[in-house]
C-alpha cells in the first residue's frame, strides 16, 4: 500500500490553513476531499487545486455510518495504486469518523497534517476559556449522550432544520425554555459568520443558519435537576463523620424490610395512576440502592459503579436478540430465552433447581404462582381450571379433618395446601393472586369503614354484644359496593 496524507483544511477562511496543507493540496495530483462543501474549497483551487470530492456517496448512502464506511473503504482502496492525499474539514482528529476508520483499517503508513480545528474558531469568536470544562457532543448523537447543564456544551454539526427541533427537544429536558444559547454559523469565515444569541425555544425557528458550519453553545446553569452522582453525595453526607445519627446507624440488615415496602409503594402508585407519586416513590427506591452501595462501600465489597456494572452486564448478557445475533418474535420467546439463560448462570440442571431459586423475598402467592409456572411449562398443570377448582374443595376438606384431629401442624399444612390450590386457580385465570388479596383486602377496610362509621353514628359500641348490628351495617356496604 502507498502512503495516504491526511490533512486537515481548517474550519472555513484560508488564514486558518497552515502552510504545509496548502503546499501538498496545491501541488499533489491524487487529492480527494471528504466534502467539496468548504469555504475554502475555491481558494485552494485558485491557488492550483486539482482534487476528486467523495459527496457522490452521501447522496447515494441512507446513513452518514455507511457514507463513512464506503469513504473509508475507498481511499484505503485508491493507496493501492498511488500515494492519496485525503483531505477534511477542521482538524483530521475532531469530529472525523472517517479519518478513525482509515487508521484502523490502513495497513500502510497514514501521516496526519495538523489543521485548526472548527472549535479553535469558535472558542476564539466566543472569546471563551474551555480550560475550565467544556463537553462537546454531536447533535447526531445527542439522544445517546449524557446531559450535564453545570457544564459549558457545544452541541456540534446542527446540519438543518430538522436536527435544530430534535436538539432543543432533547436539551430543553434539562435546561429552562428561557435559557439563552448561542448560535454559531461559519465561525471565523470573513462573510459567512453569524453569532446569534437566542432562547433555545426559538432554536429550530432559523432555516437559515442550520448548517454544516453551525454549532450551538449552551453555557452552564446552576443546578437544575440532580444527577445520581448528587444523591451519592448526599448519601456519603448523611453516613459521614457529622451526618445523621439514624442513617449512620443503618445497615443492609436493617434496610432490608424498608426497601420491599418501598417497592410495594411503588406499585401501589402505579396501580392508582398517581403519576407524581410514582416520581416519588421510584426515588425512594432508588435511595436504597444508593444507601445499600454506600454501606457496601465503606466495609469494601461494592459500589454504585459494580451494581450499575452488574446490571448493564446481565441485561446485555440476557438479551442477545437485541445485542447478538439471535432473533426473538414474540414475548414468549424472549421469556424462555431469558430463562434459559438465568438457569444457566444459576447452574441449574433441572426443573425443582429453577423452582428453588425463585426468590424465597417474594410474597408467597407470587412465589407459588411463579413456581407452577416452572412445572406448566414440562407439562405438569391441570387440564382446565375446574378440575382446579374440584382440588380447593378437596384441600377444604382436609383442612376441615386437621381441625378436628387439633393438630397444629397439620392444620397448618393443610391450610397451606389450600392457599397454593388456590394461587393455582388464579394461575389458570391469569388472575395475579397476589394483587386480588390486595384488592380483597382493600375492600375489607373499606365496608369495615362503613359499619365503624354507622356505629358511630347511633352511638353503638364495637364488640361482640352488638355483633348483629354490625353484620347487617356489612351487608349494606357490601350491597353499596357491588350497586
Amino acid at each position: 500500500m502507498n502512503q495516504i496524507t491526511i490533512v486537515g483544511m481548517g474550519p472555513g477562511a484560508k488564514h486558518f490553513l497552515t502552510i504545509e496543507a496548502l503546499d501538498l493540496l496545491t501541488s499533489h495530483s491524487h487529492v480527494w476531499l471528504r466534502t467539496d462543501k468548504h469555504p475554502v474549497v475555491d481558494y485552494l483551487v485558485e491557488k492550483g487545486m486539482s482534487y476528486h470530492s467523495f459527496d457522490h456517496i452521501y447522496e447515494s448512502s441512507e446513513r452518514f455510518e455507511e457514507t463513512y464506511d464506503r469513504i473509508a473503504n475507498e481511499v484505503i482502496e485508491l493507496s493501492q495504486e498511488h500515494d492519496v492525499v485525503y483531505a477534511v474539514p477542521g482538524n483530521a482528529f475532531v469530529a472525523e469518523k472517517t479519518v478513525q476508520l482509515i487508521l484502523d483499517r490502513a495497513q500502510g503508513e497514514v501521516k496526519i497534517v495538523h489543521g485548526v480545528s472548527f472549535i479553535d474558531a469558535i472558542i476564539s469568536t466566543l472569546q471563551y476559556d474551555p480550560v475550565s470544562g467544556m463537553a462537546i457532543l454531536d447533535a447526531f448523537q445527542l439522544e445517546e449522550e449524557e446531559i450535564i447543564s453545570t457544564r459549558d456544551l457545544m452541541v456540534i454539526q446542527v446540519y438543518n432544520q430538522m436536527i435544530a427541533s430534535k436538539v432543543k427537544l432533547r436539551l430543553m429536558a434539562y435546561y429552562d425554555d428561557e435559557q439563552e444559547v448561542t448560535l454559531i454559523r461559519g465561525a471565523g469565515i470573513p462573510g459567512l459568520e453569524v453569532v446569534k444569541k437566542i432562547k433555545l425555544f426559538e432554536l429550530d425557528r432559523y432555516p437559515e443558519l442550520t448548517d454544516h458550519l453551525t454549532s450551538l453553545f449552551i453555557p452552564h446553569t446552576q443546578v437544575q435537576y440532580r444527577r445520581l452522582y448528587d444523591l451519592e453525595n448526599i448519601m456519603k453526607r448523611l453516613r459521614g463523620e457529622n451526618g445523621c445519627p439514624w442513617d449512620r446507624e443503618q445497615t443492609h440488615e436493617s434496610l432490608a424490610n424498608d426497601l420491599i415496602e418501598e417497592a410495594y409503594e411503588v406499585k401501589h402508585a402505579i396501580e392508582h395512576e398517581e403519576i407524581d407519586n410514582i416520581v416519588d416513590e421510584l426515588g425512594d427506591v432508588l435511595l436504597h440502592v444508593v444507601f445499600h452501595s454506600e454501606i457496601g462501600l465503606e466495609e469494601g465489597y461494592f459500589d454504585i459503579q459494580e451494581v450499575i456494572h452488574a446490571i448493564c452486564t446481565k441485561m446485555i448478557r440476557r438479551h442477545p436478540h437485541v445485542f447478538g445475533d439471535e432473533s426473538a418474535n414474540t414475548s414468549e420467546e424472549v421469556l424462555d430465552r431469558w430463562q434459559e439463560i438465568k438457569n444457566k448462570e444459576k447452574a441449574s440442571q433441572s426443573v425443582a433447581e429453577t423452582m428453588s431459586n425463585v426468590s424465597f423475598s417474594l410474597p408467597s402467592l407470587t412465589r407459588a404462582q411463579k413456581v407452577q409456572k416452572h412445572a406448566a411449562k414440562c407439562g405438569f398443570d391441570w387440564e382446565s381450571v375446574f378440575e382446579a377448582l374440584s382440588k380447593v374443595d378437596e384441600e377444604v376438606l382436609e383442612v376441615k379433618e386437621a381441625i378436628e384431629s387439633g393438630q397444629v401442624k397439620a392444620i397448618q399444612e393443610e391450610i397451606g395446601d389450600l392457599l397454593l390450590i388456590i394461587a393455582n386457580v388464579a394461575r389458570l385465570l391469569d388472575i395475579d393472586a397476589e394483587e386480588a388479596l390486595q384488592k380483597a383486602i382493600e375492600k375489607f377496610i373499606q365496608r369495615f369503614a362503613y359499619v365503624e362509621g354507622q356505629m358511630q353514628l347511633n352511638a353503638q359500641k364495637m364488640d361482640k354484644s352488638h355483633l348483629k348490628e354490625m353484620n347487617d351495617y356489612w351487608n349494606e356496604a357490601k350491597k353499596c359496593q357491588n350497586s
